[in-house]
């Protein structure tokens, strides 16, 4: 595989973004940007880097070490999980668990992972729902939070 593979790739994935985020409005305006801006931004910073692969590359990449690829489908199944489980199981503990497991992945100890998890979904939990008054689920947790 080569950087131009890798462009072309990203070039794809922010055509499919844009064409997804296009048809995204909000039921009523409550803010000049609208929900279509963020996704269309990815898409164009995507593509652009896209862009600059497929120009530029053509140099071979480095196979994965071992183990590597293992790990990338934990990640993405740790990934597809959370966004399943997020609105049922609440925004605190889903991301708290989906840090644990992430940050063994990347070979924290069981200890350090769950209090930054907690700590770390707690604070953003209270930045964007409080502070910031972005609904996040509750979940199993919505009588206490």
């Amino acid at each position: 595989m080569n950087d131009r593979i890798l462009g072309i790739g990203a070039l794809a994935l922010a055509a499919f973004m844009t064409a997804a985020g296009w048809g995204i409005e909000a039921p009523f305006a409550y803010e000049p940007v609208g929900p279509r801006a963020f996704p269309l931004l990815l898409a164009l910073i995507i593509g652009l880097c896209g862009l600059r692969l497929v120009y530029k590359g053509g140099h071979q990449v480095e196979a994965n070490p071992p183990g590597a690829n293992g790990r990338i489908a934990l990640m993405m199944a740790f990934t597809v999980a959370y966004a399943f489980l997020f609105q049922w199981l609440g925004f605190v503990i889903a991301t708290s668990l989906m840090t644990v497991f992430v940050g063994r992945l990347f070979g924290g100890g069981w200890i350090k992972c769950a209090i930054g998890g907690v700590v770390m979904s707690l604070f953003f939990f209270v930045l964007f729902d409080k502070v910031l008054d972005v609904v996040l689920p509750g979940g199993l947790l919505e009588t206490l939070i």
